[in-house]
């Protein structure tokens, strides 16, 4: 029956021979030594452009900021637990803060006033201790641990890696880093959601600052960066809206903000209508050119009876040839789940054990309420009754924070298909700020450049903002183009002139 698949599929490999007749006569097969050697050149070059490699380096570990609070202290000694529980996968972490904090609220007793989680992290031995980035996770309800783990925390635990390793693009080779898991619902927080829309969702969060900025008082007076990916494209214009509005509330001086294939507009600017456009841009990935529509025995509102993507005929006889060999379903059946130590992969649910984060000795060593059942992604409404009441940012509080910022970016990944590229650009191009509508100019193709590494997608800034698309990149750039979110980082923070 094996021999049956392959006789299809021979003509294939004949055609695929047959083609190679007519390539370039330069063209030519490297040997694995040819082959090694161009790798290796690849990572020196690589190495050469690691983060803030033109700085002196001239201490290890972390730059020491000495917090004068009580509080302050025993969150070190947190820090110090907390190394030490997880040397035995990383030796290296020497640094950050990990603490619930109670944001007050008048809305709130002190009683049933709610705890938001946080791990913030100092700078690294090149990162400026003048500057401080906030960042937060989307979802609604997603948490910020995510970013810690897999992003633009100080090491990478990534899907299918067995221990965590070392993040060469971490962004505190930029500055200190605050993650904060919220809003209430999310994560390792606590306290009854009460929140309906973002004006309120910006108040908890600047509550919370206020306190963390009592306890730790020498980051007051510091630049201050917002950034968030996903939904996070709400959070974060709604937050540096409500600190702009509200000038003396914040002992930060808020500078700019990134937001990372974020929430813009309405869905069906973001999806529905760029989806197609996408399909045909990656037809050869998709493979629906020869697709039917077949009924699937199941009826609409209007009584119309839905139709589902049926197989083209030939990959049908091949499912068919596939299934007599026993071969069908197989790697459903028989191939583990890609492993992820914060639930296979990220925010989709899959059975999986051990979480990391919801292990008990790892809550008892970084102080987390134990009978809070951790997960990436909260399983309960953040906001009331399941609904975020605020419209989105762009027809509302965006236009006004990108003037008010000295920088602004707004960063999308081009391998994204859960926000589609071609709707930020169409957002965009219906937004007026600045006195006008939309970019003026076209974005030039392939002028993203990235050091050592040449284009990477595609820049255009017009009167205070920066846009930019990332080639390769699925829905977390931090995480699937590191390097490319940390020269972006580099920009925004004003640490490079040209975007």
């Amino acid at each position: 029956m094996l021999r049956g698949l392959t006789h299809l599929l021979l003509p294939l490999v004949g055609t695929a021979a047959f083609l190679n007749c007519f390539t370039s006569v330069d063209a030519k097969l490297m040997s694995r030594a040819e082959l090694r050697t161009k790798q290796a050149e690849t990572v020196a070059r690589l190495k050469g452009s690691l983060p803030r490699a033109d700085r002196p380096n001239t201490s290890s570990g972390v730059k020491n900021i000495t917090f004068t609070n009580p509080r302050a202290s025993d969150s070190a000694r947190l820090t110090r637990e907390l190394t030490s529980h997880i040397s035995y996968y990383l030796s290296f972490i020497n640094g950050g803060w990990v603490y619930p904090l109670c944001q007050p609220s008048p809305r709130f007793s002190p009683v049933a006033a709610p705890k938001l989680f946080f791990w913030f992290f100092p700078p690294g031995p090149q990162g400026s201790v003048d500057d401080l980035i906030f960042w937060t996770n989307g979802g609604p309800g997603c948490s910020s641990l995510k970013g810690v783990l897999q992003e633009n925390g100080p090491f990478q635990w990534s899907y299918g890696q067995a221990r965590p390793t070392q993040n060469e693009y971490s962004w505190t080779n930029l500055s200190s880093i605050l993650f904060l898991e919220h809003p209430v619902g999310t994560g390792f927080s606590q306290g009854k959601p009460n929140i309906t829309n973002e004006d309120q969702l910006a108040e908890q969060v600047v509550g919370f600052m206020q306190q963390f900025l009592e306890v730790f008082r020498e980051l007051q007076g510091k630049k201050l960066y917002l950034s968030g990916e996903s939904y996070a494209g709400m959070y974060v214009p709604y937050i540096a809206n409500y600190i702009y509005e509200h000038p003396d509330a914040l002992k930060l001086s808020l500078t700019g903000f990134w937001i990372s294939d974020p929430t813009l507009g309405y869905d069906v600017v973001q999806w529905e209508i760029p989806i197609v456009g996408f399909v045909h841009k990656y037809e050869h990935v998709f493979s629906f050119k020869y697709v039917t529509l077949q009924p699937s025995g199941l009826w609409d509102s209007d009584d119309k009876q839905v139709l589902y993507l049926g197989s083209q005929s030939f990959m049908a006889h091949l499912d068919a040839v596939a299934a007599r060999c026993g071969y069908a379903d197989y790697f459903d059946k028989h191939w583990p789940v890609l492993w992820d130590v914060l639930g296979f992969p990220g925010s989709f649910f899959e059975a999986q054990s051990p979480i990391y984060f919801d292990r008990e000795e790892v809550k008892r060593v970084i102080h987390a309420p134990l009978n809070v059942t951790w997960a990436a992604c909260s399983d309960i409404d953040v906001f009331v009754g399941g609904v975020d009441q605020s419209l989105p940012p762009a027809y509302t509080v965006l236009p006004n924070v990108i003037e008010r910022s000295e920088r602004a970016v707004i960063v999308h990944g081009l391998a994204d298909f859960f926000y589609i590229a071609d709707g930020a650009r169409i957002v965009i191009q219906n937004m007026t700020w600045n006195g006008l509508q939309g970019f003026q100019k076209p974005i030039k193709e392939d002028s993203f450049i990235v050091d050592g590494m040449g284009a990477l997608g595609n820049v255009h800034s017009e009167r205070g903002l920066t846009y930019y698309e990332v080639a390769l990149s699925g829905h977390e750039v931090p995480q699937f183009s590191p390097k490319a979110a940390f020269q972006i980082m580099e920009y925004l923070m004003g640490f490079r002139e040209k975007s």
